[in-house]
């Protein structure tokens, strides 16, 4: 987290500036963030950002598009709902932005739909760090989903632990709209597979507080645990289990870093951790999306390596900007038009099928361990 600090302040992106205006001139074209700058889930809205950042500084050092260019503005909503509210209605009526991208957190986003803050400013987002199926049923007019749903996640969780013999799996989920949208697609693919969910254990929203969960499920002595929670979360509960004396397998959708759980609780203790992964494995010189993340992070100076948050937020940028590109003039009605007519395309190494039908984007998972070093193997 404090590398990603620095590059952003390199960047002129410091959390100062973060919920100030930004001077545009008259050629840019302006693309809004909101997402968690602070609290618990800092590490992922600043992931997010340098990503979308490294992409839209490629696309400016060649040009821009058609000579104009990109500016992202953004504002801080802590992971808080109210603050999302909040600070997407006026960071769309200031700024004028063209379209969003990269907003974090399934019930903030859920708010944001119910609200209909997009659909009357008639304002695309591209790219949710959510696979919430509320998000995406029925397909939302104006959100662009460029990553696999939890339930396909949760599908590829329990078809690992079917391989592995497992039988007796608990869940443990955030206790929200995301959380519950997990534990459903738990639910319904353990039932498919002549699983037994045993026992399910939450934890409030924006905190750490797993304790009660722990207990609730070591108590059941499940051999397997999907987790339905976010890094900071996800860190606490397998430290916890694992002081318990737990040996089940554990493996958490693909909101959980976990590089980000090694360094909290120790490469030791989060050994043998499973996690879904979203995007191809960023440090892949075969894959020409990673490939160019990796230049672009090492041309702005980025201290970090690239990972799979970052990789996310590269990708979410990528797609944007290749509807910015076919819809001629940048206007929010050309931009939503060409995004809906995208149909497949190729983002390098990852696949994005859109449609006016079909807003899911991309259907690639997989899953990788922690090893002894704290880092991802596949």
């Amino acid at each position: 987290m404090k590398k990603i600090q620095r590059t952003l302040n390199a960047l002129g992106l410091g959390l100062t500036l973060l919920a100030a205006p930004l001077a545009t001139q008259a050629a840019d074209i302006i693309i809004g963030q909101v997402a968690p700058f602070s609290g618990t889930l800092a590490p992922t809205g600043k992931g997010v950002n340098l990503g979308i950042q490294a992409y839209f500084g490629r696309v400016n050092a060649t040009g821009g598009v058609r000579g104009n260019r990109l500016k992202l503005v953004t504002r801080d909503d802590g992971y808080k709902v109210d603050e999302t509210l909040a600070k997407t209605a006026e960071l769309i009526d200031k700024e004028q932005p063209v379209a969003l991208v990269g907003l974090v957190g399934t019930g903030n986003v859920a708010a944001v739909l119910k609200k209909g803050l997009l659909e009357k400013a008639g304002i695309p987002l591209v790219g949710v760090r959510s696979g919430a199926g509320i998000l995406r049923t029925p397909v939302p007019s104006h959100i662009f989903h460029t990553r696999a749903s939890y339930a396909a996640e949760v599908d590829t969780i329990v078809r690992q632990m079917q391989s592995m013999g497992l039988k007796r799996v608990a869940v443990f989920h955030q206790d929200d709209p995301f959380g519950e949208d997990g534990l459903a697609a738990a639910k319904k693919a353990l039932a498919a597979s002549g699983m037994d969910l045993v026992v399910v254990g939450t934890y409030p929203k924006g905190t750490t507080e797993v304790a009660e969960a722990v207990k609730a499920i070591h108590a059941t002595d499940p051999n397997g645990i999907i987790m339905v929670s976010n890094t900071a979360a996800s860190a606490a509960f397998v430290k916890g289990m694992r002081e318990a004396g737990s040996f089940a397998m554990m493996i958490a959708v693909s909101v959980t870093a976990g590089p980000q759980v090694a360094e909290k609780i120790g490469n030791t203790v989060a050994h043998g951790l499973g996690i879904v992964q979203v995007v191809p494995k960023p440090e892949s010189q075969a894959i020409p999306i990673a490939r160019d993340l990796a230049e672009d992070l090492k041309r702005i100076g980025a201290k970090e390596g690239p990972d799979h948050t970052i990789l996310e937020g590269y990708l979410m940028a990528k797609v944007l900007v290749e509807g910015i590109r076919r819809a001629g003039e940048p206007t929010r009605p050309r931009i939503l038009a060409a995004l809906n007519e995208l149909g497949t395309y190729d983002a390098g190494g990852v696949t994005i099928r859109y449609s006016p039908d079909n807003h899911d984007g991309a259907d690639y998972t997989d899953i990788s361990i922690l090893n002894r070093a704290g880092n991802l193997l596949r």
